[in-house]
């Protein structure tokens, strides 16, 4: 028997839940400050589209390293300290970055602060993915997709503050000290207001009232199945996040500016997505929804690669909103029981990155024999595996999540 959490007054829970929603924001806005200027770095060092695969691989390999011990530094230090600890040490990867391109230098001192925001990123990821899933179950409602269609909304403005910092030719240490200073105090106001350490660590206390550990959720087949469904939704939006840009522009022909304009394209309409999904997800539950995003993003697909320029901006919209509600409904299944919410989320994150290092290495291979754009192609191979085992992903009592709950009423809106 788990062991009671405090009982919190709604106005504290929905404080909670705008703290999330900042924090999920200020992470896309890092993570495409970034990626709106990959197309800058890759011409800055002169790398080629394998190499550029090679040195994007250095984020994945961070991620990977702090996604599994994600779930046992929030339950030693709490959430709001492990987003801290992770917002710190990628935004120290995110200077070092910007300071080597602008300097010319080797893409392997490149490579050594993409790792340190890939290690930042993947504390940072697990810990808000935790807090949100606690704030879920207090409020009674699905509402994990509007903490991600946040993610979204940041990196859309950051696309758009990143593309006319390319067009303007702007250094990156300079646009990227100004996305810093933008998080420290976004996480300085959202991080306090976390919900109490007793919400969130209910697994934790669990296993101390019964002096018993469970087994490794490594070994549980549903939990591996989620992972294999994250794994596929992080690669349909990952691809897009680290190639589009190059694809509009080395495929279709097109400035550098309208690289990342193709790019955000593809944000807007995965934002717009993920606002929309949870009503859909609430009537009709969680597989036929995923069904039909999955195919959504390999028709997006198909149009960017073979489509005229403007078919092409047309496609990036129906893959973003086919990319929408993988990776959410993902997390919000990992965690249907909140006894064991953090090592299975640790588990699927953890399955999903694996897509962020197999997917800059593979798309770089394929883009140096048939061209970025046709690279993009994978995408629909990796649609078929989803599919394939996306009935994991279903609610554990069949029904949608809006029929199995009593909901807050004021849950729709991600900021009350």
């Amino acid at each position: 028997m788990s062991a009671a959490a405090p009982t919190l007054d709604l106005p504290r829970v929905r404080t909670a839940r705008t703290a999330v929603f900042v924090v999920f924001a200020l992470a896309g806005l890092v993570f495409a400050s970034w990626a709106a200027r990959i197309a800058d770095t890759k011409v800055a060092l002169g790398l080629s589209a394998g190499e550029l695969g090679a040195t994007l691989l250095a984020a994945s390999v961070g991620s990977v390293t702090g996604l599994p011990l994600a779930g046992r530094v929030s339950g030693r230090l709490g959430a709001s300290r492990t987003v801290g600890l992770g917002a710190v040490v990628s935004l120290v990867g995110l200077l070092a970055t910007g300071a080597v391109v602008d300097a010319h230098g080797s893409r392997y001192l490149v490579m050594v602060g993409l790792f340190l925001v890939g290690l930042g990123v993947g504390l940072w990821d697990v810990s808000m993915n935790l807090e949100g899933a606690a704030v879920e179950r207090e409020l009674g409602s699905s509402v994990m997709p509007h903490f991600h269609a946040a993610f979204s909304g940041g990196t859309v403005l950051s696309a758009l503050v990143g593309a006319g910092m390319s067009a303007a030719h702007v250094p990156l240490l300079l646009h990227f000290g100004g996305a810093v200073l933008v998080t420290v105090a976004g996480a300085a106001w959202a991080l306090p207001r976390f919900l109490p350490r007793g919400v969130e660590a209910e697994e934790e206390a669990a296993e101390s009232a019964t002096g018993e550990r469970r087994r490794s959720a490594w070994l549980e087949p549903r939990t591996l199945l989620i992972g294999v469904v994250v794994l596929a939704a992080a690669f349909t939006e990952g691809t897009a996040n680290d190639w589009l840009a190059v694809a509009f522009v080395e495929g279709h022909e097109l400035p550098t500016w309208a690289g990342v304009l193709g790019f955000a394209t593809f944000l807007t309409f995965m934002t717009v997505g993920r606002l929309l999904g949870t009503r859909l997800l609430d009537r009709h539950g969680r597989e036929p929804v995923l069904r039909v995003s999955f195919g959504l993003a390999v028709v997006g697909a198909l149009l960017v690669v073979f489509g005229a320029d403007w078919l092409a901006f047309a496609g990036a919209a129906v893959w973003g909103v086919g990319a929408a509600l993988g990776f959410p409904v993902g997390m919000s299944a990992s965690a249907d029981d909140p006894q064991r919410a953090a090592a299975r989320m640790s588990v699927v994150a953890t399955i999903g990155y694996v897509a962020f290092i197999a997917g800059p290495p593979l798309l770089g291979f394929l883009g140096d024999h048939v061209g970025v754009l046709h690279a993009l192609l994978v995408v629909g191979a990796l649609a078929i595996l989803a599919l394939s085992v996306v009935t994991s992903v279903r609610e554990p009592d069949g029904r949608p999540a809006g029929a199995a709950r009593t909901p807050d009423p004021a849950a729709g809106s991600p900021l009350g």
